[in-house]
């Protein structure tokens, strides 16, 4: 319990010290764990601040399985399919949580869009009929059309690496990704 409670202070202390959650994004759509694995890798051995990284995607395909095991005060201790993946991920990157998601399944979500996405469950009736999902990529400044096309990216199994930060950042962060691996689609949004 201590371990989670410390991992809301700092996502919360995130977002007291506006480290721009919101409005400055990439958005990287990569087809595979494998894909985003690199990217994050790429991102984070080019000196980009994990603090400002989040990822976004299913766990694991037709297992009727819990996905994971949380105690307090150590790591995972079981996963599903793609236990190596999101073990990894989950040390890289700054804060996570798994939730249900209605029409789109299991996610784990890691990074400052936890954040967005639990004030989502709330502002979601607010935002435009969105899910909770849909308004905390909305929130994060990601436009109506888009975060359909991303909401059907993650029901189609793929993942997405969102970095967070100035437009210097983001624009940096594009351009990292578009270099390491140019098939992956990837948006900047302002």
């Amino acid at each position: 319990m201590r371990y989670f409670v410390s991992e809301l202070i700092n996502i919360f202390y995130l977002i007291i010290n506006n480290i721009k959650v919101k409005k400055e994004v990439t958005v990287a759509v990569c087809n595979t764990h494998q894909e985003a694995e690199q990217v994050v890798k790429e991102l984070q051995q080019s000196g980009f601040n994990m603090k400002k990284l989040s990822i976004i995607g299913k766990d694991y395909h037709e297992e009727d399985k819990v996905t994971g095991f949380y105690n307090t005060g150590d790591a995972m201790k079981k996963w599903g399919g793609f236990g190596a993946f999101w073990g990894g991920i989950w040390g890289l990157i700054f804060g996570a949580g798994f939730f249900l998601i209605p029409g789109i399944g299991p996610l784990v979500l890691a990074g400052p869009f936890v954040a967005a996405f639990v004030g989502g469950l709330e502002g979601a009736v607010i935002v435009g009929g969105l899910s909770a999902l849909g308004a905390a990529l909305f929130n994060i400044g990601i436009p109506k059309n888009s975060v359909l096309k991303y909401e059907s990216d993650l029901k189609a199994d793929k993942y997405l690496v969102i970095a967070h930060g100035t437009p210097e950042e983001v624009n940096n962060a594009k351009e990292i990704i578009t270099g390491t691996l140019p098939s992956i689609e990837v948006s900047v949004h302002h």
